[in-house]
């Protein structure tokens, strides 16, 4: 299955090792991440005053952390990564502009 992980370019720039590390994942305990059919929504409501944004697409069975489900505060379901992201489960990494 994929899902994708969202990040600023300056902290996407900043990854230069094997496994990385979201902020989220110290200060809430797991990455967020979103199904493609929440993209959208997910850039619109957290990332509208940012220029641009990196969408990670993640391959979830190269995984080396657990993903799982989970109801988020509007009680949608949205997929976090219980640890680092391994390179290798990047599929792929896409820049996007923010409208």
């Amino acid at each position: 299955m994929l899902i994708y992980h969202i990040v600023l370019p300056d902290d996407w720039a900043a990854f230069d090792t094997d496994l990385y590390f979201a902020k989220s994942l110290e200060s809430e305990g797991f990455i967020h991440c979103s199904f493609s059919e929440q993209l959208n929504t997910v850039i619109g409501r957290y990332y509208s005053g940012e220029p641009e944004v990196v969408v990670l697409e993640l391959d979830t069975d190269s995984l080396m952390s657990r993903v799982v489900n989970e109801p988020s505060t509007a009680n949608e379901i949205y997929p976090h990564v219980y640890g680092p992201i391994n390179r290798d489960a990047i599929v792929s990494v896409k820049r996007l502009r923010v409208r």
